[in-house]
């Protein structure tokens, strides 16, 4: 019989080996059973730990928060212009590193408040900048709402980088579509370059909320 003694299992190891096996799984393949049997435990030691999915998937995107939070590097020097723009940025880069990450991330609970610290700072350089609390937090979420749509799009099509689902083929899209020429233009627009397409709907997001409450 084996003496090695295994790591006491808690939420973080767990939420880590999801997000794992969301890569291979997908959200919808993605089971407590499945966790349970990476992890080489019985399925109920996981309920000691999350009374179900939805809560595994609160700690899931907590742990992505945790992450970005570690490879952000912003300035206090930033306009709020410029601020918004990196956070977005960094928020698709992050929820790009998962398969279906948007889904996950979208419509959970931080379960801690390892958070707070940067949204205190981003709504304290926004309501610096001339916006009301209120109009700050509108402005933000807008954003944020903005770049989690995106990513959700994005993914239908792109699950991974290097990745593209069957029937979003540009060109025989183009060649079903002759009959319609801006229509069948519009597919290079729509399912390709998304870095570019990603950047120009973050800009035009944050000019309206600069023409919204009229801060520059």
């Amino acid at each position: 019989m084996s003496t090695e003694r295994r790591a006491p299992l808690d939420r973080a190891k767990v939420a880590d080996t999801a997000l794992r096996l969301l890569n291979e799984t997908g959200l919808d393949g993605l089971t407590l059973r499945g966790i349970a049997r990476e992890l080489e435990v019985k399925a109920p030691a996981l309920y000691w730990h999350f009374k179900d999915k939805q809560a595994l998937l609160d700690e899931m995107a907590t742990q992505m928060q945790r992450r970005m939070a570690a490879d952000a590097a912003l300035d206090p020097a930033d306009t709020w212009q410029e601020r918004l723009t990196k956070v977005n940025r960094g928020l698709r880069a992050a929820l790009l590193g998962y398969r279906d990450g948007a889904k996950v991330y979208s419509g959970s609970r931080f379960t801690g408040t390892d958070h707070a610290p940067a949204l205190e700072a981003h709504l304290r350089l926004l309501t610096q900048a001339g916006f009301a609390l209120a109009q700050a937090v509108d402005a933000a979420r807008t954003a944020n709402a903005y770049t989690i749509g995106f990513v959700t799009e994005e993914q239908g099509v792109r699950p991974l980088p290097g990745e593209r689902r069957e029937g979003f083929d540009v060109e025989d899209r183009a060649r079903r579509l002759a009959d319609f020429p801006l229509a069948a233009a519009a597919g290079e627009l729509l399912f390709d370059d998304y870095d570019r397409q990603f950047d120009e709907g973050l800009a035009v997001v944050i000019a309206g909320i600069g023409a919204r409450y009229r801060v520059g």
